[in-house]
């Protein structure tokens, strides 16, 4: 039997790094595509040696052409963190738009499997909470996070087109707050950037009164969602995350106590429409899926924390930080 082909786009990302080398642990040949803009090469070095790897370095904005036959499209490709796509803002709606036009091509040529990394962020600041696949959000399209927010609407409506009219075989995971090793050190996100401050000794940047709520999901269980997600028959939305629900003040307070930090929590004003709430509703990935998080948050933490000790004591320019 002939070995899978499946090309991940942004490969050379967080998720996607796990993701090459989930498939990879499968049996699959790998196409990792990815233009660094916000993944690294750290992230797929360990790889590079895998006969069934190969790295291709092209924006998948542009068309993008990979034989032979293809067995699965997985776009993983966009900024996806508040200082990227803040920074670039025009590379995340093309990525979005174009790149999920050109991949979702890609699978159509080859009659491909397609799945979409969406994410919780198409739910903006909810006004329903937890949110369900259901909800269909509250987001600013014409504020700062407009620029992610929609860029990933649009790429859900794009996949379900393709999926009614050309009869594609799709499948979209709304990814709620993920984190573990290869994420980056400056990320802008709540997990490194509180990691690396306390760390370092630095006042922890909590933005608001630090009422506002998330749910953390450490990345093998995420990972572990979408490969059952890729190999089920489900072509509505599903929600993976972790539903523990906590407040940024209390998150903070752990990544403290678990650092044995004796860094000040310094408050700061809340960003513009920086949800209030975040907590994923995992109804049908349990009952679909059969899966839920088993990765306790104080151990996904700990591991999370010796990855980036090692680089607060060595922050190589190849690590993007």
């Amino acid at each position: 039997m002939s070995q899978p082909l499946s090309v991940v786009t942004g490969g050379a990302g967080f998720i996607g790094s796990h993701l090459c080398e989930r498939l990879l642990a499968e049996g699959h040949r790998v196409y990792c595509v990815d233009n660094f803009i916000t993944g690294s090469p750290a992230n797929i070095e360990h790889l590079r040696d895998n006969e069934r790897f190969t790295l291709i370095e092209h924006d998948v904005s542009k068309p993008v052409y990979v034989g032979p036959d293809v067995d699965n499209v997985l776009h993983f490709a966009s900024p996806a963190s508040p200082v990227d796509y803040l920074e670039l803002p025009i590379q995340t709606l093309k990525v979005g738009s174009l790149g999920t036009h050109n991949s979702l091509g890609l699978a159509k040529h080859h009659g491909a499997r397609y799945l979409l990394a969406s994410t919780s962020e198409v739910y903006g600041d909810p006004l329903v909470h937890p949110q369900p696949e259901s909800y269909w959000g509250n987001v600013n399209p014409v504020g700062p996070r407009g620029v992610y927010d929609e860029a990933k609407r649009f790429a859900e409506a794009m996949v379900m087109a393709y999926h009614r009219i050309h009869g594609l075989d799709t499948r979209i995971v709304r990814i709620f707050n993920t984190y573990g090793p290869r994420m980056r050190l400056r990320d802008g996100r709540v997990v490194p950037n509180f990691i690396r401050q306390a760390l370092s000794g630095r006042p922890m940047t909590v933005y608001g009164d630090g009422s506002q709520t998330r749910s953390f999901c450490y990345i093998d269980d995420l990972v572990e969602g979408v490969w059952r997600l890729l190999n089920s028959s489900e072509t509505d939305p599903v929600n993976l995350g972790n539903p523990r629900e906590m407040t940024v003040l209390e998150f903070a307070r752990v990544i403290r106590s678990l650092t044995g930090s004796r860094s000040e929590i310094e408050f700061q004003s809340l960003p513009v429409d920086d949800p209030k709430t975040r907590q994923p509703d995992i109804t049908r990935a349990t009952g679909l899926l059969d899966w839920e998080p088993r990765v306790d948050l104080e151990a996904g933490l700990e591991k999370t924390i010796r990855y980036f000790a090692d680089l607060v004591g060595d922050q190589r320019p190849d690590q993007g930080l």
